[in-house]
């Protein structure tokens, strides 16, 4: 046993686990930051994030040493497990800021849909791996966009626009993974335009409506509907190349800026630690994504290929839409900025995913 631990952490990929480590670090600095500003200043969310990334490192580790392949055999179970949360949460979940979308356990908010995101990757990898010989179809195109739907149905429910769309994402992203033939995506364009103007007139509340009208004219109401996105774009402009220094970002400190700690706590860091600290950020994505992208090539399985891409992937577009939400490109769907943002559901998943790829990484290493 403690030879098999040996040679797991002599193939570990440290560099992953240090990028997402530094990730977390800014997450806690920024949010004990945010909380000197508070009128009753409480470090009740600092030490709830704390407490989070040291449980969820310690799942990464866990997860590193279970063996990938046999939670790929078991995921048509993790895919009926979740449907039933999310459908649990329906009936039985709190409704946090108009989406009932959180189980509340102990004090603390547990947000199913971050698990599911796992448990979509991890099922669609499983389907597509075992397709790696054979011609894709339209009966494995609709059976993969079929079990997507029922996910992104049932969050559109609560409803989660953000999620959904990401879902909806990770199943895009695994297709052209796929390499399902170009039509099949022009089917997926018109469908798409489909769904928004049936989510537009049926599903949409008044506030989502506006957000998206907002992102097309930010400017047009910013005491309203346009004042979150336009306040991050503030920040982030008057950070400047180094910033004004931690806990004196004026837009931040002074409560200009909503959602500081969560969805927008990249223009908390764009205004406190200015452009460097805005690249070393993006330096630590880069350095986790490069090294996928090098796990990848050296994966000779394709379940693992298909998962490390939909985990990557994931992260990406979550990073990239919470980035262009806070500079004001896209519009505002509440989406965390991985391992940053407050939200010990997201940072949870988002470590056991790391969990994963690693075993991943590290089952390629091992010559057996």
């Amino acid at each position: 046993m403690l030879s098999r631990i040996r040679l797991y952490l002599k193939n570990f990929d440290w560099l992953i686990l240090a990028a997402v480590i530094l990730l977390i670090t800014f997450s806690l600095v920024e949010i004990y930051s945010v909380a000197l500003g508070q009128e009753n200043f409480s470090l009740l969310n600092f030490k709830k994030q704390l407490f989070f990334a040291i449980i969820g490192i310690g799942l990464l580790f866990l997860f590193s040493f279970i063996d990938a392949y046999s939670l790929k055999s078991l995921s048509i179970y993790f895919y009926l497990f979740g449907i039933i949360i999310l459908v649990a949460v329906l009936i039985f979940g709190s409704v946090v800021k108009g989406t009932k979308g959180w189980f509340n356990i102990g004090g603390f908010g547990l947000q199913p849909v971050e698990f599911v995101k796992f448990i979509l990757i991890l099922f669609l990898a499983k389907y597509f791996s075992g397709l790696a010989t054979k011609i894709k179809t339209s009966r494995h195109f609709l059976v993969s966009a079929f079990s997507t739907f029922v996910f992104v149905f049932l969050v559109l429910l609560q409803p989660d626009f953000g999620s959904a769309l990401i879902l909806a994402a990770i199943w895009l992203i695994m297709i052209i993974a796929a390499g399902f033939p170009k039509k099949y995506f022009i089917i997926i364009g018109v469908a798409a335009a489909i769904i928004f103007v049936i989510s537009w007139f049926f599903l949409f509340k008044p506030y989502q409506k506006d957000r998206i009208l907002t992102f097309i004219n930010p400017t047009a109401n910013s005491l309203e509907a346009g004042y979150n996105i336009s306040q991050a774009m503030i920040a982030v402009g008057s950070g400047g190349l180094t910033g004004k220094g931690v806990g004196f970002g004026s837009q931040s400190q002074l409560k200009f800026l909503p959602e500081a700690q969560s969805d927008f706590i990249f223009a908390v860091i764009a205004e406190e630690l200015g452009l460097l600290g805005v690249l070393l950020i993006l330096s630590f994505y880069s350095l986790f994504f490069f090294r996928c992208i090098a796990a990848i090539r050296r994966v000779n399985d394709d379940f693992g290929i298909y998962f490390i891409i939909g985990a990557a992937g994931l992260i990406f577009v979550q990073m990239f839409i919470n980035i262009g939400m806070n500079m004001g490109i896209m519009p505002v769907v509440g989406l965390p900025l991985p391992f940053v943002s407050y939200g010990g559901s997201s940072l949870l998943s988002l470590l056991i995913l790391v969990g994963v790829i690693e075993n991943i990484i590290i089952k390629s290493k091992i010559s057996y």
